[in-house]
This record gives structure tokens, sequence and C-alpha cells, in this order.
């Protein structure tokens, strides 16, 4: 399993405002030129965390992002799952009726305990302990 461009997308954007002082409305050009987002991607991306209620998308000329809710609050999994839906490592663990072996299926039992796993360390990783831990983007001048 690979996390897609979106879900990184996603990812950067909310650390970024989580980063940010709390409420604060940030504009969509500046998370995506310090976060190296393509400006079209991330309001495909910000509306997809705005259902999600991770976001709040304020319009007008002193418009932006900010975060609906507080960092501490929202996990790796929360945005991850926003944007490319719930994590599964593959169609037997999605969909049972997919092979008729799964009841009885050894593998079954490993990829499901995997994903339990997997989501459990993401849900665990909020993005106010994130911000804490320091991230490598440094904001640049979006003044140029």
């Amino acid at each position: 399993m690979r996390l897609t461009r979106a879900g990184e997308y996603g990812v950067r954007c909310i650390l970024y405002l989580a980063g940010c002082p709390r409420g604060e409305v940030v504009k969509k050009k500046e998370v995506a030129l310090n976060m190296d987002i393509p400006d079209q991607f991330l309001s495909k991306i910000a509306q997809q965390l705005a259902v999600a209620g991770i976001v709040e998308i304020i319009q007008g000329s002193r418009g932006g992002l900010r975060l609906a809710r507080d960092a501490k609050d929202v996990s790796l999994l929360d945005v991850v799952e926003a944007i490319t839906g719930e994590i599964f490592l593959n169609d037997c663990v999605s969909d049972p009726n997919s092979c008729r072996n799964q009841p009885t299926c050894s593998v079954h039992r490993v990829w499901s305990k995997a994903r339990m796993q997997l989501r459990e360390t993401l849900g665990l990783a909020t993005f106010a302990g994130l911000v804490e831990e320091g991230h490598c983007l440094q904001k640049k001048d979006d003044r140029a």
C-alpha cells in the first residue's frame, strides 16, 4: 500500500494549518507555496477535508483555510481517510463476498490484523503531536 499524492497533500495541508495559531485563517496560496501543493489540487483537497469536518473554508478577500478542530483532535488517520477513503489492504478485508474462503482463510486474518494495526498507529498520531515534534518544511516568503 502506498499513500496517494492527494493523501500526502492532505497531510501537508493539515500539518501546516496545525502549526499556525489556533483559529487563524490562512490563505490557500500560502499553504500551497509553503507545502509544495499545486493550487488547484489544494482546492480539491480542501473541499474533501471540509466535508470531513477537519477544515473550514472561509470565502472572501480575507478568506482561506483554518482547522475546524483542535490539532490534538485530528489524526493522520482522519486526514488520510478523508482524502482516500477507509483504509483496506485488499479486497477480502473490505468486501467479505469477494472471496469464498474468507471465513476460514489464515491470510485474511493477517490482512485484517495488519489493517487494524495500521489504522491504530495512524489514529494515535495527532497533528498537535507532529507539530510539537517539529517538521522539515520551512516557511517560504510568499510576497514574491
